[in-house]
């Protein structure tokens, strides 16, 4: 099964080096991705395109899972997929794919596109004449459409090879992952940070994550699989740090010490301290947070300039003008909205009459009634994780799971992926009883099931459901385990 990769258009109009850059980088990231899957591929990069050569002998790969994972890395434009022919003439070219496109053209209008490149006695135009005429001859149909067509035949014909061209495939479009550079995002689990996060990351940043704990052990965790969910999805290509700073002994001063005007801002400007030290410890360049002008108290121009103040390297807001429904909007589309719904705004906890414009003497003031080691205390006290062993880190790593091939007649099968996941592909020809419950609502909606039954969780590589398993078991559900049919 083979591709063909088109490139995000920026790439194509860079100059010869960079572009080369790019689209190497863009195919290392295709064959690192599909490594993380456990895909077999074979890319190779040509001077506009990539082809991508899906599966073996031994080890096969559905055309749904190619799709899906082409679709989800940054730097691709669009692929379809290719049949690939040996070429010698037009008529020859026919004779060999009329079989394969014929019947799909039967009652319908159709056009024939060809791109050609190389030495031949046609044009593209030519080419496309006595194709679509040997087509419009050999099977029945509603006739030629140029500018409307129903089928749609795409050829390209490179020297002495014919490209016969499927359906066509949208990416996500963007530079590719590691691009420009190394940066940490600040993370919550709540809309805001996760479209940010996905933002640079589009924008071909290395994306690693910063999560500054005030709600405890259940927030972390949230935390921890919304951030392994985009790495995972979006930038797998890439192995980058999961980092949690300690921050309650924070919080607790800017409650006890500081006015209640201002705690919103002091709050951000220690977490741009201390991101700041993070940042050039791990030789990051820039921050990333997801805030917007005016959403809140915190986020007005004044007080943006005081938490700009602060901080030590570039900070980045992708969202700095989008509007609040548009935020929630791309979170569906991304798929993090259900870690933002099922996630509480632990920072809302220290808001109280806050001040919009404060003048910076009293910001400062009111920041030096805390303890001065406080942000170097926090640092040391961090805790980094590679994101790859998050699904074994978040939960108290102690709690043995079941995990099976094969299923119990009384067994209720709990389908925990994301539902467009379940959409895509929803299980089949199962005698035993499904229910689809995503992942972000096992914690909320478990204690709704009947307790004398036995669950198995699915999700398509066993990550999800494996962790679904675990924090179930930590709250006293036994009767869950995790099945990974045999492929």
């Amino acid at each position: 099964m083979k591709f063909i990769i088109r490139l995000f258009p920026e790439i194509s109009i860079k100059s010869k080096p960079v572009r080369n850059r790019l689209i190497r980088l863009v195919r290392q990231n295709i064959v690192n991705v599909c490594k993380h899957h456990n895909i077999a591929v074979n890319a190779f990069a040509q001077w506009d395109k990539i082809v991508a050569v899906f599966g073996t002998e031994d080890a096969p790969v559905s055309k749904d899972r190619a799709i899906t994972e082409l679709s989800r890395i940054p730097g691709i434009h669009s692929f379809m997929e290719v049949n690939e022919y040996p070429f010698t003439t037009l008529d020859d070219l026919f004779e060999t794919i009329k079989d394969e496109v014929g019947p799909s053209i039967i009652g319908k209008t159709f056009a024939v596109r060809i791109k050609r490149k190389g030495q031949h006695e046609f044009n593209s135009q030519m080419a496309e004449r006595v194709i679509g005429g040997k087509f419009k001859a050999a099977f029945e149909n509603k006739g030629v459409s140029l500018s409307d067509p129903d089928v749609l035949i795409h050829i390209e014909i490179e020297h002495q090879t014919a490209y016969l061209s499927g359906e066509k495939h949208l990416g996500i479009g963007g530079y590719p992952v590691g691009s420009q550079g190394e940066v940490f995002s600040l993370i919550s689990g709540g809309f805001d940070s996760g479209v940010s996060t996905y933002d640079v990351l589009h924008r071909g940043c290395r994306v690693n994550y910063l999560f500054f704990n005030m709600g405890g052990t259940a927030h972390e965790i949230g935390v921890k699989q919304e951030s392994y969910f985009i790495w995972d999805r979006y930038a797998s290509s890439h192995r980058v740090k999961f980092v949690t700073i300690p921050f309650e002994p924070i919080v607790g001063q800017i409650l006890e010490r500081t006015h209640h005007g201002v705690r919103g801002v002091i709050l951000k400007r220690m977490m741009m301290r201390v991101g700041s030290l993070v940042a050039k410890k791990f030789d990051a360049e820039a921050l990333v947070t997801g805030e917007s002008l005016g959403q809140v108290s915190s986020q007005t121009l004044r007080n943006l300039t005081h938490i700009d103040d602060v901080c030590d390297v570039l900070l980045i807001r992708p969202l700095i003008t989008a509007d609040k429904q548009d935020i929630i909007d791309k979170s569906r589309e991304i798929g993090t909205i259900g870690f933002a719904e099922s996630m509480p705004e632990y920072c809302g906890v220290i808001s109280d009459h806050p001040n919009v414009c404060p003048t910076a003497s009293f910001v400062e003031e009111e920041e030096a009634k805390m303890d001065e080691g406080l942000v170097q205390q926090a640092v040391e006290n961090m805790k980094v994780v590679d994101i790859t062993d998050i699904p074994t880190n978040t939960s108290k790593l102690k709690t043995e799971i079941e995990v099976v091939e094969n299923l119990l007649k009384s067994d209720v099968v709990i389908d925990v992926r994301a539902p467009d996941d379940v959409e895509k592909a929803p299980l089949k020809d199962l005698e035993n009883e499904v229910i689809v419950l995503p992942f972000y609502k096992i914690a909320s909606e478990f204690n709704k099931l009947d307790n004398m039954k036995t669950y198995a969780l699915f999700c398509d590589q066993g990550v999800m459901s494996t962790m679904q398993a675990k924090q179930l078991k930590e709250k006293g559900y036994h009767n869950v385990k995790v099945w990974r049919p045999a492929k």
